[in-house]
């Protein structure tokens, strides 16, 4: 049987590691959400692939807005799928240490205070 400590690094090996992969196998046209906004906003069609340079545009005045860090999982044109490879790995390790913090923050809420 396996310590936890073996577990939870074996476990942030196998996610890297499909993340990896994800980025070689990951379709550049849209779907879901992106595909349908794309298509409410005139730019695509229903069954035809999405155009080039399609970008969806949302009034944001005076409405909560963001910018993503690396957006499309990508840290720029020039970088190609190195780019979408460093972005998996840092949002994998940035989401596992989210996780971690949290549960190290439920276990210490469960102590008692001396």
């Amino acid at each position: 049987m396996m310590d936890n400590k073996t577990f939870i690094i074996a476990g942030v090996i196998v996610a890297l590691l499909i993340g990896a992969v994800a980025v070689f196998l990951a379709s550049g046209d849209p779907d879901g959400l992106e595909s349908t906004a794309l298509v409410v906003q005139g730019q695509k069609t229903i069954t035809g692939a999405t155009p080039t340079g399609a970008e969806i545009h949302e009034e944001t005045a005076g409405r909560f807005s963001y910018s993503s860090p690396m957006p499309d999982y990508s840290l720029g044109e020039s970088l190609g799928s190195t780019g979408g490879l460093i972005a998996i790995i840092i949002g994998t390790l940035l989401a596992f240490l989210v996780v971690l913090g949290l549960a190290y923050g439920i276990k210490m809420a469960g102590k008692p205070i001396k």
